[in-house]
């Protein structure tokens, strides 16, 4: 099967893929303009973006601005015609700052989600920038389009559904995640297709539907596509590319993972996610690990009594101290084997066939 190209209002990604944005400096300009320019859709995550800046611990949100705005044009110039998104949590501190940054600095879509981002249309307003929400459930689809039809009189350019299976801050209940693991989650899937329809019609707009959670390979993509769907986003697969922005030492716990070592977590984001076991994800659940240094990144985050400060382990993670690190991954991380390129992932994922 050839896979079919996603539109997007007037943009048009070659290649049905969208790549997950992952933070904190996973998914960076490295990853998301090698993922462009292969003709996909690259997403550089907004999450604490100026980590690596000289004043973040000082002056974060600004030094976060100034990253985002690099970041953005950083990957622009390695993919000139490609496509490039931005990945911003609703429950971070200053999320509207970050949305109305990314849009004056030309992002082609932002996508949002870890809640349902009310007033991202008026963060786009006088921009060319699509809006596209990220949900779990066909409930949430509908608040969502809802909101922005009766405020804001528009809807969603792209909708995102992330199944259980995703790495990451998941949108369920552990009793939820351990119920679908053994199915593709189609039902709700259909759900939402059916939803999403009530407002193309609405808005008379065609509003592609695209998914994510657990996507492997090509047979992967066919399958989804089957029911309905006009793309696929993707993460864990790109974290073992040599153009990911994660340390070297982030990528092989990937390459070295075992099934069981795939594994839940409770996260300062009161959510679910899925990461890799390690003696960071063991001594947490040992017991609280007191903040020193608390960055104000969450809206819902009490510094006083978070399990952990998710900024810092997020960064000593990226940076390659995965032992003391949280190291984020989906379901099928433990199936990687080797560190390959974009081109070579690409080429696999298109052609059904993987390059020795």
């Amino acid at each position: 099967m050839k896979l079919p190209k996603l539109h997007i209002g007037d943009l048009t990604a070659n290649i049905p893929i969208i790549q997950g944005g992952m933070g904190i400096g996973v998914s960076l300009s490295g990853l998301a303009g090698a993922v462009a320019r292969e003709g996909g859709i690259g997403v550089i995550s907004a999450a604490q973006v100026g980590f690596n800046e000289p004043d973040f611990r000082t002056n974060t949100v600004k030094a976060n601005i100034r990253a985002l705005k690099e970041q953005i044009h950083k990957a622009r110039e390695k993919a000139k015609n490609g496509i490039i998104g931005i990945n911003i949590m609703w429950r971070g501190q200053h999320y509207e700052d970050y949305a109305r940054t990314a849009a004056e600095s030309g992002a082609d879509i932002i996508f949002s989600g870890a809640g349902l981002p009310a007033d991202l249309p008026v963060c786009v307003e006088g921009t060319n920038t699509k809006i596209a929400p990220i949900i779990g459930s066909p409930k949430a689809a509908r608040v969502i389009l809802k909101l922005w039809a009766k405020h804001h009189n528009r809807t969603a350019d792209l909708v995102v559904i992330e199944g259980p299976k995703a790495g990451g801050h998941l949108g369920y209940t552990r009793e939820q995640v351990k119920m679908h693991e053994s199915d593709g989650y189609e039902k709700e899937i259909m759900e939402i297709l059916g939803v999403v329809k009530e407002f193309e019609e609405k808005f008379n707009k065609k509003i592609p539907v695209v998914f994510g959670g657990g996507i492997f390979d090509k047979k992967d993509i066919e399958h989804y596509l089957s029911l309905g769907l006009s793309g696929v986003q993707m993460a864990t697969r790109f974290v073992a590319t040599k153009e990911c922005d994660a340390a070297e030492a982030f990528k092989n716990m990937y390459v070295k993972a075992k099934p069981s070592d795939v594994t839940i977590v409770q996260s300062p984001v009161h959510m679910p996610g899925r990461a890799l076991l390690n003696p960071f994800v063991r001594a947490v659940r040992q017991g609280r690990i007191p903040v020193t240094n608390c960055f104000h990144c969450l809206k819902t985050c009490d510094p006083s009594t978070t399990p952990y400060c998710i900024t810092q382990a997020l960064i000593r993670a990226v940076r390659g101290d995965v032992d003391h690190g949280l190291v984020f991954c989906g379901a099928n991380a433990w199936k990687i084997n080797q560190i390959t390129t974009v081109h070579d992932l690409f080429t696999e994922l298109v052609e059904g066939t993987a390059k020795a």
